[in-house]
């Protein structure tokens, strides 16, 4: 049996020609490595006729934070520019495009639709067929490829933590989801998947995979990625952490007033699939000069492929409003309520959780869209589970 590749191997070693002649500009970052650890970047200046190179949030070198902005700048040993996606603008202009016949987008993505990288590739596309330039897309995994939760994007709603129509964990790769993009917004242009070699849908990752390499600072293991789309709502309920400074960046959840014991007994009790809750104490502040000691869970998902991340993320904001009511949970000054809505791409689910529904409940009203979405998806599928 072949060993696993990525779409940048498979690119550089199968698909040369379609990068004969051709002037290339990248979208990616330093987590977008080949089967040895080698950039992607670093191959294409040596293997392409690469002109340039376009960076998403965080950055080309994926050191900025989340949020912060970024300008253009020059590759320091290339001679070649590097724009900014997550500046001034975030979608690639005419002008960054002028030395361009080929935009090769090699991004690890997350598969959860409030993570922007796919805000970017909806964008690049459209530049794309705007401009009249030929699109390949070097594929790579996904933390949870065979599952779909939480609701589809409203209109109204559409933000750059919203920017496809898909609900908020879609479970598609790049590759996939270009091809769905391109369908559902009707795009015009030449797109091409460099398709990973001796992939199936696999939510473990196996041990011939190209090393993992944070696509963001947070980021900084599967684990992490994996459970992002639950406790991603922290950045609207700032009242309760997700561990961000932690070494178990998103897989926590921690307040002053939470106890640990008593939430991980509440959410058990509910039996959700393919994931368990651990009572954790812990420094919300590690790098501080003064600890911060609180109190809550840690989330161990036990098996990705029955896991439902927005339906775990419902549960959790419910638990702690019937633990400790809705004023702790929701009532602080910083509290961040548009940016909720933002983040579920609707306020219906707010709205309903203040109102104390059960969250099945609010699951079930989701299902419709999702059924529309997932009937759409399955024809744009490459990989076999």
């Amino acid at each position: 049996m072949n060993e696993f590749s990525p779409g940048i191997d498979v690119l550089l070693s199968q698909k040369q020609k379609w990068l004969s002649g051709k002037r290339v500009g990248l979208v990616s970052h330093s987590a977008a490595v080949d089967s040895r650890g080698c950039l992607s970047a670093d191959r294409l200046h040596k293997e392409a006729n690469l002109t340039c190179l376009m960076g998403p949030e965080h950055g080309f070198f994926g050191k900025a934070g989340a949020g912060e902005f970024l300008n253009d700048a020059k590759h320091p040993s290339w001679n070649i520019p590097i724009f900014s996606l997550y500046g001034e603008t975030r979608k690639p202009t005419r002008k960054m495009l002028t030395k361009v016949d080929t935009i090769i987008f090699d991004i690890q993505d997350i598969g959860a639709r409030p993570y922007t990288f796919v805000s970017t590739l909806r964008y690049v596309l459209e530049a794309a067929a705007e401009n009249d330039k030929e699109v390949i897309i070097a594929d790579r995994p996904i933390p949870l490829p065979t599952i779909t939760d939480g609701p589809v994007t409203e209109a109204g709603f559409s933000s750059f933590v919203a920017m496809v129509p898909t609900p908020m964990s879609y479970g598609m790769t790049p590759g996939e989801t270009a091809l769905w993009l391109k369908k559902n917004l009707n795009l015009k242009l030449n797109l091409k998947i460099a398709e990973m070699q001796s992939y199936f849908r696999s939510s473990e990752r196996g041990d011939d995979w190209s090393p993992f390499i944070p696509p963001s600072p947070a980021i900084i293991s599967w684990e992490s990625a994996t459970c992002f789309p639950v406790t991603v709502f922290c950045e609207g309920l700032t009242a309760i952490d997700c561990g961000r400074k932690t070494c178990l960046p998103f897989q926590l959840i921690g307040a002053k007033w939470i106890k640990g014991m008593e939430v991980a007994g509440f959410l058990s009790q509910l039996k959700l699939s393919g994931v368990k809750f651990i009572p954790h104490r812990y420094n919300s502040c590690p790098c501080g000069k003064k600890q911060i000691i609180i109190d809550g869970i840690w989330i161990s998902v036990t098996d990705r492929n029955i896991f439902k991340p927005i339906l775990t993320a419902v549960s959790i904001i419910n638990c702690l409003q019937e633990l400790y009511g809705k004023n702790r949970v929701w009532d602080k000054k910083t509290t961040r309520i548009d940016w909720f809505d933002k983040l579920f791409g609707t306020d219906t689910v707010r709205i309903a959780l203040l109102d104390g529904d059960n969250p099945l409940a609010i699951a079930n009203r989701w299902q419709t869209g999702l059924g529309t979405f997932n009937k759409s998806r399955r024809n744009c599928l490459i990989y076999n589970s």
